[in-house]
């Protein structure tokens, strides 16, 4: 068995879950992962594979064997709680919700997930079926796997890609049982015109989120350089150091207190993910 981490955080990846679930726990460990995130059905739609109780006996033997203590859903790309069709908001309800259930089932820690846009209506109407949303979600929900919103990048009418939009919907929905608060994503952020590349940069950011969110909500980060500039509002993930925002920039935000107690997962592509991995464990060290 591998010894456990003595950091406040664990760094890893998402991964595939080709062949099963428990399938991903040495595949975060072959690239140095702590911890891992995956999708629990297909992430363009479609049915969920059923969890069976030889699936959860075998995925905590193989997390245990690499001394992986936690890991995270990512919903499927296809859901929209803002959509003008009811099916849609209806059908990203319903998914979302079961899969806070087999999160629970599985043991995972957060389901994070885009909220989705208000194309061809107000801002303040889409927001409204996105609070009316969750609502629904987490309504009687008893699991012990956590909510998260994830921060958008602000390409065409997407909601939640700034603390603004962001705070209106945790401040209307926070009480709720199982909401756990926000994975804020390092590419989404920068595309969206958040410049924390420098430690006054992210101080100041972080201010801004304390102000307009909450700090206690910062629950979890996705941490991928970025392909496009700052402020380009579109979500393209590059390794560590190899985009704008940088090593340096990173480093600025990944060595502030508030990041250095929740996980950090890669979502950058397999061919230098072992690479990127050892870059933000010498990030952390170097703070720690």
């Amino acid at each position: 068995m591998s010894e456990k981490i003595s950091y406040k955080n664990r760094i890893g990846a998402h991964v595939s879950v080709a062949g099963g679930i428990d399938k991903a726990p040495a595949r975060a460990a072959a690239q140095g992962g702590e911890t891992f995130q995956c999708f629990t059905r297909p992430p363009q739609g479609g049915p969920a594979p059923k969890i069976t109780k030889e699936t959860i006996l075998n995925l905590h033997r193989e997390m245990d064997k690499y001394g992986i203590e936690t890991f995270h859903i990512h919903t499927p790309y296809v859901l929209n709680f803002a959509s003008l069709k009811s099916k849609i908001r209806e059908a990203s309800i319903q998914i979302v919700r079961k899969e806070l259930e087999r999160g629970s089932l599985l043991g995972a820690k957060f389901v994070m997930t885009h909220i989705g846009s208000y194309t061809n209506q107000t801002l303040e109407e889409g927001i409204k079926k996105v609070i009316d949303a969750i609502k629904r979600i987490l309504f009687n929900y008893q699991g012990s796997t956590q909510f998260l919103i994830e921060i958008s990048a602000g390409a065409g009418n997407v909601i939640g890609d700034t603390f603004e939009e962001i705070g209106e919907i945790v401040r209307a929905v926070k009480s709720l049982p199982g909401f756990g608060g926000i994975c804020f994503d390092t590419c989404h952020a920068f595309a969206s015109g958040y410049d924390y590349r420098t430690p006054a940069g992210a101080a100041a950011m972080l201010q801004q989120f304390d102000q307009t969110i909450g700090l206690e909500f910062l629950k979890l980060t996705h941490v991928n350089d970025s392909k496009v500039d700052l402020g380009m509002k579109r979500d393209r993930h590059e390794h560590i150091g190899q985009g704008f925002i940088g090593r340096d920039g990173l480093t600025s935000l990944l060595q502030t207190p508030e990041f250095m107690k929740i996980d950090w997962l890669l979502e950058t592509e397999d061919d230098l993910r072992e690479k990127d991995v050892k870059i933000l464990k010498g990030i952390r060290a170097k703070k720690s």
